[in-house]
């Protein structure tokens, strides 16, 4: 029983070297090198991102950037700067839009500096991040837990039923390929999907290594067809299955950015 487990570790602890030499891999590629079912990957692969070490996404896994080196970190960190710019475009004067707890999405207040609209979100961050003049504010309040920015509770829920948007941009912790939004926080679910029924129009702000994560996550199901603003690494294969339910999704590269990048 120890050879097993000792077995089973020497495994996992080759496919996270291999997973952060190539960066990103497939299931079935890992089966056929390490000789073991499909089954086994995903419970190799699971076990792993339980310890935050990959993140998974459908059919394959990254390198969770929590816990990368810092040149892909600061990799994710550019085109999670990038969907938010990308996303600020679409703001225009006069707007009410909602933000989540998703500091990505928070980020295009920044960006959008020069418009006047209102903006109403959960994210307590919301305080310190810059915005321009024209910019008025409303926090929903609620239940901060822990060490957490991100405001939840009763409160929080019967404040959003009374309010409206053109808009909803929503971070999440990833989007399957079936188009379920995946939460790292359960008790934000509700929020989520009140956002985007109250919304004309929403978008989901995911960078490529949320793209079709998978694991054990909370997850909301999309009842309308939104926008998914993700970027040029993102898997293709999953791009494809989001579209073909109807989601439309823009993928930002670093050349329509020069200056930044």
């Amino acid at each position: 029983m120890k050879r097993d487990r000792q077995s089973v570790n020497n495994r996992q602890a080759q496919m996270l070297s291999l997973i952060r030499e190539r960066q990103e891999i497939r299931v079935e590629e890992l089966a056929q090198l390490f000789n073991v079912s499909l089954m086994t990957v995903r419970r190799d692969l699971q076990a792993l991102e339980d310890r935050r070490l990959i993140s998974r996404f459908y059919g394959g896994a990254t390198v969770d950037p929590r816990t990368a080196p810092s040149s892909i970190k600061d990799e994710v960190n550019l085109y999670r700067q990038l969907i938010a710019r990308y996303a600020a475009t679409l703001v225009h004067n006069g707007e009410t839009i909602f933000i989540n707890g998703s500091n990505t999405a928070l980020g295009l207040m920044e960006f959008a500096s020069e418009r006047s609209f209102f903006a109403i979100t959960n994210n307590g961050n919301a305080v310190r991040f810059k915005y321009g003049p024209g910019v008025s504010l409303t926090l929903l309040g609620g239940t901060l837990r822990g060490q957490s920015h991100i405001m939840t509770g009763d409160n929080t829920m019967r404040n959003l039923l009374m309010a409206h948007a053109d808009k909803a941009f929503l971070g999440c912790a990833g989007i399957s390929s079936d188009g379920e939004i995946l939460c790292g926080i359960p008790t934000e679910l509700g929020i989520n999907e009140t956002m985007i029924a109250h919304a004309r129009e929403f978008y989901i702000l995911a960078d490529h290594t949320k793209v079709g994560k998978a694991g054990t996550y909370a997850s909301c199901s999309l009842e309308k067809t939104g926008t998914v603003i993700t970027d040029e690494l993102a898997p293709a294969t999953v791009v494809a299955q989001l579209r073909a339910l109807g989601m439309a999704v823009v993928q930002v590269r670093r050349t329509d950015y020069p200056n930044i990048v």
